[in-house]
């Protein structure tokens, strides 16, 4: 028996499911696909990470069920991050709790604080669990129409008033995601400071993505909006280890920030799940409190791929902005293929040019004008793929 179930028919199909498939489909042909499709980090985990997950599930002890809400010294540990890096302070046992990856924080978060009908403020483009947590917990979503351009966060600014104006009833929370996936976009902590003080006057939550804000290419690191004051009494923040120290299947990420929300996701998450287990918590502390010099190592990384693609790209006559922050390129589609939408144009880089990209459809109807470009292949790669995309925009 088949059944259309109700929360499945909310969600729409899956766009990256048509180019995965046909990326396979190319590999199963032997053809070599350079992959830049999902943000997927390919270089190692530092080895004094790994060693201490091998020391710590060497004691049959950590084999048994963990805590739910994270070990203390994880959310110590995390504590500790945020005051040497953001000089903000946080009660590790209030404010702090451990999600297996950010992305099941945000989800089981919206199932916590949301009833139907809720009215969520995503941007658009933006990385899908934002609207999509929202959607699957019957939350009605309102989209901030968001293009790429350099005075994006006013713009966003202009967006956010104009739909409290128009929702009526004051919407529960707004999602920000800054460096933000897919759009590389930063903002300064001026910004913060206008959101908050927007969002305390007509009581809306704000849920701030924090996840590549290690991932920085010049002399000003993403700030946190927990540096703003009073920003505890509206905001919680996720972040992860998973791109700042090369540990995305590692399932590791946080929550941190207002205390009522903290303990709306620690309620849930105690009927859900045990946390993760004891010995990658232990690394995982491990990887925060321990040096640092591999964290300089990632970012060093991604900018050597950035400068390469970007170089290549525009000489290639694909004329695209290098990012500031993030693991990514947020590429517009050039003026001759601009008709085809992000979809048919990254099935027919994938056809011809044998390189996968994500398309921006993917991240809400106003992408649909870019392609996402991830820099999980080496620059050896990264310029073989500059070759092939050359040779296609000439003759395709």
């Amino acid at each position: 028996m088949e059944k259309e179930f109700y929360r499945i028919k909310r969600l729409p199909p899956y766009v990256f499911a048509e180019v995965n498939a046909l990326k396979a489909q190319a590999r199963n042909q032997g053809k070599d696909i350079i992959d830049f499709g999902m943000g997927n980090p390919d270089s190692a985990t530092p080895k004094h990470i790994v060693d201490k997950l091998i020391e710590t599930v060497q004691n049959p002890y950590s084999h048994r069920y963990s805590t739910s809400r994270g070990i203390p010294g994880l959310r110590k540990a995390l504590a500790g991050y945020y005051q040497r890096r953001f000089n903000v302070s946080l009660d590790f046992e209030k404010e702090v709790v451990v999600t297996i990856g950010s992305k099941e924080g945000l989800a089981n978060l919206a199932n916590a604080i949301t009833k139907p009908g809720d009215v969520i403020l995503v941007p658009n483009p933006s990385y899908p669990i934002h609207p999509y947590g929202f959607v699957i917990a019957e939350a009605s979503v309102y989209p901030l129409a968001k293009k790429h351009n350099s005075d994006e966060p006013f713009l966003l600014m202009n967006e956010l008033k104009k739909a409290v104006k128009e929702c009526g009833a004051n919407p529960l929370a707004l999602v920000l995601n800054y460096p933000c996936n897919p759009t590389t976009e930063t903002v300064d902590l001026a910004f913060y400071e206008e959101v908050v003080d927007f969002c305390k006057f007509h009581g809306i939550y704000i849920l701030s993505d924090l996840a590549y804000c290690e991932i920085y290419f010049d002399d000003n690191p993403p700030p946190s909006i927990l540096q703003v004051k009073g920003a505890k009494d509206i905001a919680i923040e996720f972040t992860t280890l998973s791109k700042t120290y090369s540990m995305p299947g590692w399932r590791v990420g946080f929550a941190a920030g207002n205390q009522g929300l903290i303990k709306a996701l620690t309620r849930i998450k105690s009927y859900l799940d045990y946390g993760s287990f004891t010995p990658i918590q232990v690394a995982a502390t491990a990887a925060l409190n321990g040096p640092q010099d591999c964290v300089a190592e990632v970012r060093q990384l991604y900018k050597d791929r950035r400068d390469v693609l970007v170089e290549g790209l525009n000489a290639a006559g694909w004329k695209v902005e290098s990012p500031k922050a993030s693991m990514f390129l947020w590429a517009p589609i050039p003026p001759k293929f601009a008709s085809l939408g992000s979809l048919e144009f990254s099935k027919l880089l994938l056809q011809k040019a044998e390189v996968a990209v994500a398309p921006g459809i993917g991240f809400g109807e106003y992408g649909d004008d870019h392609i996402r470009i991830a820099l999980v292949e080496n620059k050896h790669r990264i310029r073989q793929a500059v070759r092939n995309i050359k040779g296609f925009l000439k003759t395709g």
